[in-house]
């Protein structure tokens, strides 16, 4: 549960966060822009920048919308966001719904200015934290947990002497958040660190961005991963850093989704290359479930390393089965059914002339509800392959995530209630084949993670029910 906030005059999940802020005092929205842009996959439902002057009368400016961020933004729009200080977001819902009012940034006036707060993750507390708040006389204009982080740092800001000790005072509450100022940018990562964020820098500006790839896209230099449990501030004097909420590396709980489907292949984080985490998986693949076939192919995106690594390992050849239609969302964080089945049948198309009277293994990510690799593995059947043996990079969904990974509830997850066989035969493979559990370790080398969708153990005390959505009703 990292997240991007600020207080200005500062994953559900996935969700991606950027902020910038140009200490000679530049206008920053273009490299937000950018920045979110390559952020993109962490959600395509809504997206928002807000920014303010440091050095003028602080006001905070700001656009969102639902859509993508080319949809959202455009030259005029950035135009007329000037401000050396931004904070950007991409979001699909996790928590709270689909709606114009959860987009994010949000900004909110209070007594002390303005706070504007992009977050990436889940409450697990969420629930309790609002009703506690609406007794106290909070009135909510979301159904989003991040309304509530807002809150308990506006409040906290009250009673402490700068941004900063409201952050980390508020932590303890809402474990996670990263905030802005009208002097500052801070960010957050909560103790146990399950969503990434990290540190770059170019000329004089500095970033704080979900992944090491939107570094990249506008031209800055990598610096570090924010720690977690770590507090770091961003001023005009330089840069400064609190780790005194951090706990001891054994009992960090990073997402393992993050290196098996969620973040960009070309991204590292916590000094992991995801690219060579997903080989390692494919590999792993090839030594658990080997078979004999003709061709090894990959479902985009995440797909498409793992079985580089299948077919390093088994030595049997690697194609390229699938031309993807790049301007369709993620159909896993799709939030309806009939919008998930539609939107594979447009979003794939398979290569006939490469699967024709072959035997295919197919690698994917993950199997969650079972309709997605059904379509699929039918696609490639009326392609014309002979046979279609699936192998997942992820160990079978048998629990709900808390944490912000969109994982729903135990009777939606298809591994929950199906044998492997049930669930080979529901969907067409002629062989199935998941990660095992005590492999996922290879792939992250010395990180602790949180592997809990797939064991059900939970690094802290989670809610006895799916509240995710406990604000709609």
């Amino acid at each position: 549960m990292s997240r991007l906030e600020r207080v200005e005059t500062g994953l559900g999940e996935e969700c991606g966060v950027f902020g910038a802020y140009d200490m000679d005092g530049g206008d920053v929205a273009p490299s937000v822009y950018y920045g979110l842009f390559a952020l993109q996959h962490r959600g395509q439902e809504s997206c928002g920048i807000a920014v303010t002057d440091t050095y003028g009368k602080r006001k905070v400016l700001f656009k969102k919308g639902l859509g993508l961020v080319n949809e959202v933004f455009d030259e005029e729009c950035l135009e007329g966001l000037k401000g050396n200080l931004g904070v950007g977001h991409v979001r699909y819902s996790t928590a709270g719904g689909t709606r114009a009012e959860n987009a994010q940034p949000l900004v909110i006036n209070y007594v002390k200015g303005t706070l504007a707060i992009a977050h990436n993750g889940n409450l697990t507390n969420a629930v309790e934290l609002r009703h506690e708040l609406e007794y106290t006389g909070a009135i909510f204009q979301t159904t989003i947990d991040s309304e509530v982080i807002a809150y308990h740092i506006a409040r906290e800001r009250l009673k402490t002497p700068n941004a900063e000790m409201a952050v980390k005072n508020a932590m303890g509450k809402i474990k996670g958040a990263v905030v802005s100022s009208p002097r500052k940018m801070i960010g957050a990562r909560d103790p146990f660190g399950f969503k990434p964020l990290c540190i770059g820098k170019r000329d004089n500006t500095w970033f704080l961005a979900s992944e090491s790839c939107a570094l990249a896209a506008v031209g800055a230099e990598f610096v570090r991963d924010v720690e977690p449990g770590e507090i770091v501030s961003f001023t005009k004097n330089g840069v400064t850093s609190d780790k005194s909420m951090a706990i001891a590396p054994e009992k960090q709980a990073r997402c393992i989704f993050e290196y098996i489907y969620f973040a960009r292949m070309d991204s590292t984080i916590d000094n992991v290359n995801v690219y060579h985490s997903r080989i390692i998986a494919g590999k792993a693949l090839a030594e658990s479930y080997p078979v004999e076939a003709d061709l090894v192919v990959g479902v985009p995106d995440s797909g498409l390393v793992a079985a580089k690594g299948y077919s390093e390992q088994s030595g049997i050849p690697y194609g390229m089965a699938f031309h993807k239609n790049s301007y369709v969302g993620r159909t896993f964080i799709k939030p309806k059914q009939s919008q998930r089945e539609s939107s594979v049948k447009i979003k794939l198309n398979v290569i006939e002339e490469v699967v024709r009277g072959k035997r295919i293994v197919m690698v994917d990510d993950s199997i969650v509800r079972g309709t997605t690799c059904a379509n699929i593995i039918k696609m490639l059947k009326k392609a014309g392959a002979k046979e279609v043996h699936v192998r997942i990079s992820s160990p079978p969904f048998l629990y709900p995530c808390y944490f912000g990974t969109d994982v729903p509830s135990n009777e939606q997850l298809i591994a929950h209630s199906h044998t492997t066989e049930q669930i080979r035969e529901m969907i067409g493979a002629d062989s199935l084949g998941y990660m095992e559990i005590a492999k996922l370790k290879d792939m992250v080398g010395d990180l602790s993670y949180c592997d809990a969708c797939f064991t059900g153990s939970y690094p802290m005390e989670v809610p006895g029910k799916d509240v995710s959505h406990a604000f709609e009703e």
